[in-house]
């Protein structure tokens, strides 16, 4: 369903989306998302928002820059924005997300991701790129769900031995941005090691150890 909003403008220097990024709204139904995503006076929106019933809603064309990402960083890219498809799922933060708009979220992400040859590797959370400012899709996302279809990356692995240096080179070489070594780790887990807490484990360590072995060497 076509819901045009008025924000956005060209991707600069040329830039083609190589990257998916995954929000949640935070707002009480998809129909306020789209009209916050619509409205000039924020100056926010996103290519897609994906409803609670499995309504999915076109705000911004594919080859153009929504305002979706904001501060951050993914590898060496600042401008996220430029590079990547922003995806608003219709979600609390806090509940699960409903059986509808998963289904046509995994109906979506293929098309995007062949239109623009994105590799699994390439779809992160908001979470992922902005530690600490940003928590969304959440910890109730369902990452596994996306791995198994084969629409992002992830592992299951388990492991007792706790390195900090190499986990910390395994989040660089993933994409991960530099910040404090506590704010990283809480990012990693919203999205790998979800309900974890406390220290650093050595299933932590497992698994992004893991997840380099498919991780893009670069968004080209």
């Amino acid at each position: 369903m076509q819901r045009p909003s008025p924000n956005f403008g060209p991707r600069r220097d040329g830039a083609r989306p190589d990257m998916i990024v995954l929000h949640y709204t935070a707002m009480l139904s998809a129909e306020a998302a789209c009209a916050r995503l619509c409205d000039p006076e924020f100056e926010v929106s996103a290519h897609y928002v994906i409803g609670r019933d499995g309504t999915v809603f076109q705000l911004v064309n594919e080859e153009t820059r929504a305002w979706h990402a904001g501060a951050g960083q993914w590898r060496d890219f600042t401008d996220v924005n430029s590079r990547s498809i922003g995806i608003e799922l219709d979600n609390d933060g806090f509940s699960p997300f409903s059986a509808p708009l998963m289904d046509a979220l995994e109906r979506l992400m293929p098309g995007i991701m062949a239109r623009w040859a994105i590799p699994a590797a390439n779809v992160i959370g908001h979470s992922d790129m902005a530690p600490g400012r940003k928590v969304d899709p959440g910890p109730r996302f369902d990452w596994a769900r996306l791995v198994r279809g084969g629409f992002a990356v992830g592992s299951d692995a388990v492991g007792d031995v706790v390195d900090a240096q190499a986990f910390a080179a395994a989040l660089d070489r993933i994409g991960y941005p530099p910040c404090d070594p506590e704010t990283r780790l809480a990012a990693f887990r919203l999205r790998h090691n979800q309900g974890a807490t406390g220290p650093l484990t050595g299933t932590d360590c497992a698994r992004a150890a893991a997840v380099t072995v498919n991780a893009a060497p670069s968004c080209a």
